[in-house]
This record gives structure tokens, sequence and C-alpha cells, in this order.
């Protein structure tokens, strides 16, 4: 309590002291609203044809004054090299735990909301329905941005949880939420991005609709004032001959029913009278490359199948299963610590037995330090020269960018995204506040798409979630989001009014920096990683307290819990992040369904 106090006063005192200093910056910004103010007031006629177009593709484009231009070189006399340095600098941790708690709990002051807007709205477009975009929609102010939402998957998917999915633990739907549910007031166009012009501003969008057994495609436009690109990455082979023709994914919903399927199927074939014992152990191998979180998961669900529901429909099969899990790597899931992955491995290669069918199993078995050469109908080869034969195979080893995302890094060839690139390494580059190198301000990017080049961060739905928090935030404030200086380089997003009231988190956030005018750039909070291990059992890396990367000694401070313990926090978790409590409702009762009456085997 006296900490939540002593926080309160110091984010008064930080105010205050700062606007002493600021004054000239915020009177230029002053005037400037106050003389756009008259100009950006529509007439009624012009008024009606916005709220008209607005039900359409595109947006009537009203002429608005330009108020960067005129507030920056203000601005840039007093955003000087090192005030940037300062505000980007990592906050300190108590006080960032403190303004992530707070942000919980922020409301827009009474003050903000009866402030009338006389600005057309900016249309702002987001590619992608991913989850980084899905925490954007939640938290965007629609009143500010005309939003329209581009993707080919009109739904969010809750991606840890399609490993369940893929062996029947939870239904699909379970795990899925309309895009236009998580925001009603966003225009939803069921579409692919295939081009998009940085110089202007348009995006182009193909469409595919099918009825019955024809298919036809559309070709449209779309133009925007603000781009979100959000599209997330796909899974790579690194150009491993056979594995885009033989492998399965697990990235869709439509993956997961494959895989459920092939399962199936597998059991099936192998079930067939005249099957030799050769054969049915190849057709019941399930290979796994890949020993990350997906991987793991996927082989715990798996090893949940056969022992719980494997004896009621495949007795006489269960001694032929084989579960090989590959790996290039000496080691499995790296986020985690060494215990941990060792207890992973115990779980994982753990014997089973099966007392009806006086029946013991040790299925599966893991191949590190292995390397896949080729996939072929029937064998992976590894480039040892062994070989192993299997029925199905899922592929995790790894993401990729998208040919969109290459598209868009083309081209900003030109401008400070090349060097960029450097870095990055095929993902979009961003600055600390989420907007793309080279993009002038316009475009913004998050999730695994794209890399912070001063701190670049995994690629998980935890990092992309953060970040679609934030930056709905920071654009539905009052921010001056691509103001330049004289050298026509782009300064932190600036405060455009220094009276508009602040929310506690971002009290607390401009007293951790010592300044009250650039908004606080996006920094990531670990909150630990979890993985399913079978049997009931989980791993749950909690972080408590972060590491010093200049430090050796001064190490991450982290709660590594097991066992029953970690499947109940994993379970908690995995209910509290659901996107509804329409969604929290199902994945429960799939539970309990499961647990009473096992997994479904139909194909469909």
């Amino acid at each position: 309590m006296r900490f939540g106090i002593i926080i309160l006063a110091f984010s008064a005192i930080s105010t205050s002291t700062s606007n002493a200093f600021v004054t000239p910056i915020t009177r230029a910004t002053r005037l400037i609203s106050a003389s756009t103010a008259l100009n950006d007031v529509t007439t009624d006629e012009s008024a009606e044809a916005i709220e008209t177009e607005s039900k359409d593709t595109t947006v009537t484009e009203v002429p608005l004054p330009d108020v960067a231009d005129h507030v920056a070189p203000a601005i840039s006399k007093h955003i000087s090299p090192d005030r940037i340095e300062k505000a980007t600098k990592p906050r300190p941790y108590p006080l960032f735990l403190a303004e992530k708690t707070a942000s919980v709990f922020d409301f827009s002051p009474a003050s903000a909301k009866e402030k009338p807007r006389v600005k057309a709205k900016e249309r702002l477009v987001v590619l992608g329905t991913g989850w980084g975009a899905a925490a954007f929609l939640k938290d965007i102010d629609t009143d500010k941005y005309d939003v329209t939402v581009i993707s080919p998957r009109n739904h969010f998917v809750f991606t840890p949880m399609l490993a369940g999915a893929s062996v029947g633990t939870v239904e699909y739907r379970s795990i899925t939420r309309p895009i236009r549910e998580i925001n009603k007031k966003a225009r939803y166009l069921e579409a692919a991005a295939t081009d998009i012009d940085p110089k202007t501003n348009t995006i182009s969008c193909i469409s595919i609709v099918c009825e019955g057994n024809s298919c036809e495609t559309g070709e449209f436009e779309v133009n925007y004032d603000r781009l979100l690109f959000a599209v997330g990455a796909q899974t790579t082979t690194f150009g491993t001959p056979g594995v885009e023709e033989y492998c399965n994914y697990l990235k869709q919903v439509g993956d997961a029913q494959l895989i459920k399927n092939a399962i199936v199927n597998c059991f099936e074939q192998a079930g067939l009278p005249d099957i030799s014992d050769e054969k049915k152990e190849k057709e019941l191998t399930f290979a796994i490359v890949g020993a990350g979180p997906t991987g793991i998961e996927f082989a715990a669900e798996l090893l949940d199948f056969i022992e719980k529901d494997g004896p009621r429909f495949y007795p006489d099969l269960l001694p032929f299963v084989r579960i090989k899990i590959i790996e290039a790597a000496p080691d499995i899931l790296r986020p985690f610590e060494d215990g941990m992955r060792k207890e992973a491995i115990r779980r994982l290669t753990r014997t089973i037995t099966i007392e009806s069918l006086n029946l013991t199993i040790q299925p599966l078995e893991f191949l590190l330090n292995t390397q896949v050469s080729e996939v072929s109908e029937d064998y992976v080869y590894f480039k040892d020269g062994n070989k192993i034969s299997y029925g199905s195979c899922l592929w995790a080893a790894g993401i990729g960018p998208l040919p969109i995302t290459a598209s868009i890094i083309e081209a900003l060839e030109y401008t400070e995204q090349k060097n960029a690139q450097e870095s990055s390494r095929g993902r979009l580059a961003v600055d600390p506040w989420l907007r793309v190198i080279g993009g002038e301000g316009k475009i913004f990017s998050l999730g695994d798409c794209s890399c912070i080049n001063a701190s670049p961060l995994a690629a998980t739905a935890q990092v992309a979630s953060q970040q679609g928090e934030f930056l709905a935030k920071l654009l539905s404030r009052d921010y001056l989001i691509d103001a330049k200086d004289e050298e026509s380089s782009l300064l932190p997003p600036i405060s455009i009014d220094q009276d508009q009231p602040k929310m506690l988190s971002e009290q607390i956030a401009s007293f951790s920096m010592g300044e009250s005018e650039i908004a606080a750039p996006f920094q990531y909070l670990d909150l630990g990683i979890l993985a399913y291990t079978g049997s009931g059992t989980a791993l749950a890396q909690v972080q408590v307290a972060p590491g010093d990367p200049t430090n050796e000694t001064w190490k991450p401070v982290r709660l590594q819990i097991t066992g029953k313990v970690g499947f109940d926090l994993w379970r908690t978790i995995y209910l509290l992040k659901q996107t509804s409590p329409k969604n929290v409702v199902l994945v429960t009762l799939d539970w309990i369904k499961t647990q009473l009456f096992g997994r479904d085997i139909s194909i469909l």
C-alpha cells in the first residue's frame, strides 16, 4: 500500500516538474491544435458523405492540416538525442511492474471522454487476426479511427491449445472467436493482402469466394492513413525436400483437423487384416520434427490419447505405437532451465502401464543432434545417413516470414529498413514504439513478423499480445506519431496536449523515464512460459525478476513448477487467457467431457 502511495506522489511531482521545462512545446502544440480545430470541423454535407462512405471499403478522404509539419520545428529544438536515449532505456523493473499492474485498472479520465473530437477519422487498416491484432482490436479507440481488418481468416485462434485440438481433447470452435465479435465497430474484409505500396498508402488484396464446387477470385485495393502489419509468420522448412508434400504443420485450426484425421487413419490402416507387424509399426510411428513447445505439447497430447483412449479403441495395436521426436539441437525446450528440460524428458519417456490389458509400453523416443535431410512418402532421412519409416509426420521446426512480409521489406528497400535487415533477418524492423523503420510513422508492425532492432524478442503469443495492447493505447491517446525533426528524422511520439489527463500507468511510466512528454516505448514483461508434459503434468517457469544482460552474475529469478501443481497452473492460465467468457465455458466443458467420455475419433 505504501509503495502505491509513493508511486502516486512521485508521479504527480514528475508531471508538474516536466511541464515546467516543456512549456515552449506545449505552447506550440496548443496553438496548432487551436488553429486546426476550425479547419477540422466539417460541414453538414461533408459529414454526411463521411458517414455514407464509411459503410463501404473506401472512405471519403477529407483534407486535414498536417499538424506534424507545423509542430515539428518547435519540438525538434527541445527533443534532444539525449532525451530520446534516456526515454528508450528500460524502465526499472519494480516501477515497470507497478505500471503493468496499474494498466489493468486503467480507465480514460472523465475530462478526456467529454472532450469532443473535431477531426475526421483516420483510416486504420489491420492486416492479420492473430494474437497481436486481436489484442489491438480490443483496445483501439474506434471513435478516433475508422478500422478495417483484412485477413483470409475471420477468427482468432488460441494457438497454444491447437495441440489438444489435434487429438480431440478440446473442440476447434472452443478455442476460436470471430474477429467481428472482438470489435463490433471494426469492418472486416475476408481477403489476403498481396502487395503494399507505402508511397501511395495502398494495399492490393485478393478474395476467393466459393459456392459449391466453383470458386471465383476478386481483386481490389484499400487505402489507409495508418497501417498495422500483423500477419504473423509461417512454418519454415529450411528448404528441406519433401516437407511441404508429406508433413503436417500446426498453425491453424485446419492443420489440427488434418492431424487428427491422420492419426485416426494410421490406426485404422494398421488394424486392417493381413497387415504384417512391420507394416503396423510403420503406420503407427509418429515422427515429430522440432522439440520446441509445439512439438513437445503435441507429443504429450498424443501420449494421453494412446494411454487413455487407445485401450478402448485399439487395444491390439498399442504395442506397435512409436513416437519419435527429432531435434537438430542437443536440448529440448530451449527457453526452459536445464532442470525443467530434464523433467520434460523424464515425463515424456515414461513407461505406460495399462492394467486392463496387462501391458507395459514406452512409446516415446528422442533423437537429439539429428538433422533431417529429406522427407519422402515413407521415410524421414537424416544427414548422418540413417532413416526411419513413419505413418504421420508433424513438422514443427521453426517459423519464417510470409511472402507479404518480404514484399513490404522490398518496398522499403530505399529507406533505413534496408540497413536494419542486418539484424532483423527477414522480419520487419520496427523502432521501440513499433513504428516500421522507413515507414514514415504511417506503418506499424508487431508479433512474429516484426523485430525491435534495439531489443529483439522471441516470436511468442505473449510478446505479440502485449505489443497489441501497447500499440492500441498509444494510438488511442493524443500523441503526435509521425513528427520529424529538421533533418527529416522521425521523432518519438510526442504528447500533443500536456493538459490531457494521464492514466495511472502513464503517470508511472513518465516518472520511470523522468519524461512526461515523450510516450513510453514498448517494454516486454516476461511472465514466464508453460508446457504440457502429459498425464496431468506440466512445466510452469514463472519469472519473478529479470536478469541483467550486462552482468553475468545477475541472472533472472525464476520459479520452476512441475507435476500436478504445474498442470493446475497451466490450465488456470490458459482459461484466464481465453478471449471471452464463452470460450472459458466451452474449454472447461471440453475438458470435463474428455475426462468423462474420452476423445472422439470420428474422421470428419
